[in-house]
């Protein structure tokens, strides 16, 4: 089955036409600056680039991705009743959703109530979808919730210590994001590691510009480090992660902030980027450490030592692990992070090989510990997109075989 996958933002749309049947990609590519100034639309396919003119709305953007797609030159479908399906990304599914959901106007309406939830993200997912119906009106289209992995998280560990009943009221708690990342690394280990999903303990580590670690015991989610935002757990790219809740008000007090501007302070001006002074990039940021950049080696010292205390943190809560899994833009290509990540736990049975850990093949499924470890660390390229593209075909079928 073609599926058509989108990840729709503010200014920004994602797209990529994939075949189920044989998990290959067919087109790729990205439309920036919607709406802006010199919008452009990116196209990858059979090895070749192409580059065209944007679009100055989401439906435009769309409506322009489909026409290149059927193009008679450089098209990779001869008509768009090949494409049977749409799977879009939703960030928050909040506490309603734990799996993928035909979208119906009924959903649209639960969606945007979680706005206030993901005020960046949940406004731009859902014009996504909108513009897809509008142009694509008799193709199905789903809703693929980034939150959907970790409902399966015990009340302990999603609940935050404040009073009860405004938890309750305000739907105060942690979400976790990344999950059809996290739920594809899961599967796939499973195939790698030769059990049952419900029989498999893991700690995944996706570590990008945005990054979350998550706890999976016998299959599902338990905890995860991203809280009732992607702002809470690691340190990132421009993000913070977890700081103690008085710096908010420190900052507002010493900097004239208002919490809005102090939030976009906390979620784009710190991380990687606010400690070297340098970039949000860990490339840069490392190339500027090789160089003598002491701000860029604390950032990376304080990277690696942020990660490595919530893996930690999760062993304790697994007791047993299958494997560690780092995966992400980081994860796959960032030696020097595994490296050191792990490096000081052979007293908890967490031993890396150096050599296969810096000779590791990019883009394949590679065991980078020791034969002394009692914990195998692997490194597994993630792919979300796919694991849209497999939900949204499901949810199709399932509904062809109900009329």
């Amino acid at each position: 089955m073609k599926i058509l996958v989108i990840n729709a933002g503010s200014s920004s749309l994602k797209y990529q036409l994939l075949e189920t049947k044989t998990k290959n990609v067919i087109a790729k590519g990205v439309c920036e600056k919607i709406g802006l100034q010199n919008p452009t639309i990116s196209y990858k396919h059979n090895g070749q680039e192409q580059t065209f003119k944007g679009a100055k709305n989401h439906e435009e953007a769309i409506s322009k991705v489909l026409d290149i797609l059927v193009n008679k030159d450089y098209g990779v479908i001869k008509s768009l009743s090949e494409i049977e399906a749409v799977g879009h990304r939703q960030v928050m599914g909040g506490w309603v959703y734990s799996e993928s959901q035909l979208i119906t106007d009924e959903l649209l309406k639960q969606i945007k109530k979680f706005d206030e939830f993901a005020p960046l993200h949940n406004p731009a997912n859902v014009t996504g979808m909108l513009a897809c119906k509008k142009v694509m009106p008799n193709v199905p289209q789903v809703a693929i919730f980034d939150t959907a992995f970790h409902q399966t998280m015990p009340e302990k560990a999603y609940s935050y210590a404040i009073k009860y009943e405004d938890s309750q009221k305000f739907h105060i708690r942690k979400f976790g994001f990344h999950g059809s990342s996290h739920r594809f690394i899961t599967l796939e280990m499973a195939k790698i590691l030769g059990k049952k999903v419900k029989d498999l303990n893991l700690i995944i580590a996706h570590l990008g510009n945005g990054s979350s670690i998550t706890a999976v015991k016998n299959g599902v989610s338990v905890d995860t480090t991203m809280g009732l935002t992607p702002l809470q757990g690691l340190m990132m790219g421009t993000r913070s992660g977890d700081i103690d809740p008085a710096v908010v008000q420190f900052l507002m007090n010493k900097k004239k902030f208002s919490i809005d501007e102090c939030m976009s302070y906390l979620n784009k001006q710190c991380g990687l980027y606010g400690v070297s002074g340098v970039s949000s990039d860990q490339r840069d940021v490392i190339a500027a450490a090789k160089e003598g950049n002491k701000r860029a080696q604390l950032a990376l010292d304080m990277l690696a030592y942020s990660i490595k205390k919530h893996i930690g943190s999760y062993l304790a809560v697994l007791n047993k692990v299958d494997a560690i899994v780092f995966t992400g833009g980081i994860g796959e290509n960032s030696d020097l992070t595994r490296e050191a990540v792990v490096s000081d736990m052979d007293e908890l049975g967490v031993v890396l090989d150096k050599k296969k850990n810096k000779n590791f093949k990019r883009g394949e499924v590679e065991l980078i510990s020791s034969d002394k470890s009692k914990v195998k660390i692997y490194v597994v390229p993630t792919n979300e997109e796919l694991m849209m593209a497999i939900d949204t075909e499901e949810i199709v079928k399932k509904l062809k075989k109900s009329k």
